[in-house]
């Protein structure tokens, strides 16, 4: 059986409140996974902002510079429509 990511964004979608998001979260991701997670939206929406160099976000967040990396190269590639909806989404 190959994994489906559409089945687990449905299951995402279908959770009802935030208590089971939250356990269908711990099911599936390591607490290492989840902290990476949580660091990634961070850079992201630390690189939206634009007050901090890059190497200012890994020293202050303890994100390595390749994960900064691989997010501001993600942002530079995308429309900036889409650049828009997505800063709007995480801010």
């Amino acid at each position: 059986m190959r994994p489906d990511w559409q089945q687990v964004l449905e299951k995402v979608n279908a959770m009802d409140n935030g208590d089971n998001l939250i356990c269908l979260f711990e099911l599936l991701l390591t607490e290492d996974e989840r902290q990476a997670i949580a660091g990634r939206l961070r850079v992201f929406q630390l690189l939206l902002e634009g007050q901090l160099s890059q190497r200012q976000i890994a020293a202050e967040y303890e994100v390595s510079i390749a994960t900064i990396t691989r997010c501001s190269n993600y942002l530079k590639n995308m429309s900036p429509a889409l650049r828009q909806r997505i800063s709007t989404l995480i801010q």
